[in-house]
């Protein structure tokens, strides 16, 4: 069992900035982690511990030497290993020779990184931006989409516990840059966006945001409302609910929101047989709310499912492990790998974080204790295919889902849109107080496939980059109906789907979203305030 702080995950982030596009700018989508500039980074002596910082193009030192080397070291306790942070003062430069360090040897792309001397950069967010390949994918898209940092603390209480400052709606974006458009896509049981005096529900449009008109008002103004960055903050909004032709004005106050990762799962009125789960995160404390829908699905003597991933970005592994078990059952999985993680060259049979052997994923067949009694064995439906519904924020370790239940012959249905493409993860790591994702292996199911960097796309997919294609319908997100009504667009296309295979609505037209590219056409940015665009990570 992997648990923090060195567990595997696959996540991505956008820049706060980029939320909305100011007018002129027509993307909006992600931007990772940018280079602010060169100059000024301190020299090439001090805090190291003795160690030679001159720099040396190729030549490279162990991480070891300067981590936790910090400009500004913590002190006290980490509450959550209890243990006291091994942080000693340091500078700038000892933390940039650390990242360069460590990035020679653990990214998976390492040789195709410029190696640049880290006392040119004037903090560790610049040279951190700079510290990955540039190289495209067949489609033309960045290789390395998913390279970001966040602070230790809230990394912490954000894996752990799905904790974050916000309201708990999560935003679809559907056009980004004027005039702008922005809907609920959800919203988390009992947060202030649920609640009375908010009372927001899937589809409720945003019309204003502290005055400022969402089509075409200032961006940093409508961010900052959208994305709050701490508890108590205020802001109003203006909104019109779906179906209404009125508007209403509301306050909501950041509050922390715990994320729901499981909701809706039972059988499909008016369905017989067939099930359905809307599976949001795969955060810690989804492994207990899983192992409850799956038995409740079970109970129901279910002969098809549902599962609806559209929102989730992805989580730990393991539980994608678990998912894909109780879906699939014994029979198919017995043996067989899940994921196998691939490491870059220089590490072809050990892991280089854990030092363990590498060996695969299993599909695991009892829980592992992240929320849920360790060593308890899994419910299981035996089913022999899967229908998912997935969108542009379908990604990492919801993909491994997909990826491993295609490697032990299990059927996938894909109806929605094109997923992210990450076949890739890491082990968060923290120096400084930051914590650290890059990119260190990839992974690849029972058949060896791991090839999706373009992601997968329903058969019919007509437009935008179109990935590894499966069976299934492209589909619009439907912003007016709930989630988990038969009649939603997706789900009404899957249903449609289990009864005449091959039947599909006419697919929509359109740029599906990728990462980096314009908001328009048959998907839709995702903001789960307070992350942005795309929260993809797994384990």
């Amino acid at each position: 069992m992997r648990r923090f702080p060195t567990p595997v995950f696959l996540f991505v982030l956008t820049a706060q900035t980029a939320l909305l596009a100011s007018c002129g700018n027509g993307t909006g989508g992600y931007t990772g982690v940018q280079a602010t500039g060169t100059g000024g980074g301190g020299g090439t002596t001090g805090g190291s511990g003795g160690a030679s910082t001159a720099f040396k193009p190729g030549a490279f030192q162990a991480e070891s030497t300067f981590a936790a080397q910090c400009a500004s070291p913590r002190t006290g306790t980490d509450p959550l290993t209890g243990r006291a942070y091994p942080d000693v003062q340091g500078s700038l430069l000892a933390e940039n020779n650390w990242l360069r360090a460590w990035t020679h040897d653990l990214y998976l792309w390492y040789g195709e990184v410029q190696d640049q001397d880290p006392g040119t950069f004037s903090s560790t967010a610049a040279y951190f931006g700079a510290l990955k390949t540039t190289a495209t994918t067949a489609s033309g898209s960045l290789k390395d989409k998913f390279h970001f940092t966040y602070t230790t603390a809230a990394w912490e209480a954000l894996s752990q516990s799905g904790v974050q400052a916000g309201y708990g709606a999560t935003w679809a974006i559907t056009a980004a840059s004027p005039p702008r458009k922005v809907v609920v896509a959800y919203t988390e049981p009992g947060s202030p966006a649920s609640t009375a005096p908010a009372g927001l529900v899937r589809g409720t449009q945003l019309i204003t945001i502290d005055n400022a008109d969402v089509a075409t008002g200032s961006a940093a103004t409508l961010n900052a409302g959208l994305s709050p960055a701490t508890v108590g903050e205020t802001h109003t909004f203006t909104v019109m609910d779906p179906g209404s032709t009125t508007t209403r004005s509301i306050t909501m106050v950041s509050a922390s929101v715990a994320s729901v990762p499981v909701q809706h799962a039972g059988v499909l009125a008016g369905q017989p047989g067939v099930g359905y789960m809307l599976f949001n995160d795969h955060l810690a404390t989804s492994e207990a709310a899983l192992i409850s829908a799956f038995t409740t699905l079970k109970n129901s003597n279910v002969t098809d499912l549902v599962l609806d991933i559209r929102y989730n970005g992805g989580g730990y592994l393991d539980i994608a492990s678990e998912v894909a078990y109780m879906i699939a059952g014994p029979t198919p999985t017995a043996g067989k790998t899940f994921e196998l993680e691939q490491f870059n060259s220089q590490h072809p049979s050990v892991d280089p974080v854990t030092g363990a052997p590498i060996a695969p994923t299993p599909f695991h067949t009892t829980s592992l204790g992240f929320s849920a009694t360790a060593g308890a064995a899994l419910p299981h439906l035996d089913l022999p295919r899967v229908f998912l519904l997935t969108g542009a924020g379908t990604c990492s370790a919801s993909e491994a889902i997909i990826n491993g239940l295609l490697g032990v012959g299990i059927g996938v249905i894909q109806v929605g849109s094109t997923t992210c493409g990450k076949p890739y993860g890491f082990y968060p790591t923290d120096n400084c107080g930051t914590t650290y994702f890059s990119i260190q292996f990839q992974g690849v199911n029972a058949m060896g496939n791991g090839g999706y960097s373009d992601g997968f796309s329903p058969q019919n997919t007509a437009s935008g980059t179109i990935g590894q294609k499966l069976p299934g319908c492209s589909v619009a997100d439907d912003f007016a109906h709930a989630l988990g009504d038969p009649a939603e667009g997706r789900l009404a296309a899957a249903l449609a789907y289990r009864t005449a295979p091959g039947a599909c609505p006419t697919p929509a037209t359109g740029i599906a979203l990728r990462a980096g590219t314009p908001t328009s056409g048959e998907d839709v940015q995702v903001i789960k305030s307070p992350w942005h665009e795309n929260r993809i990570f797994r384990h």
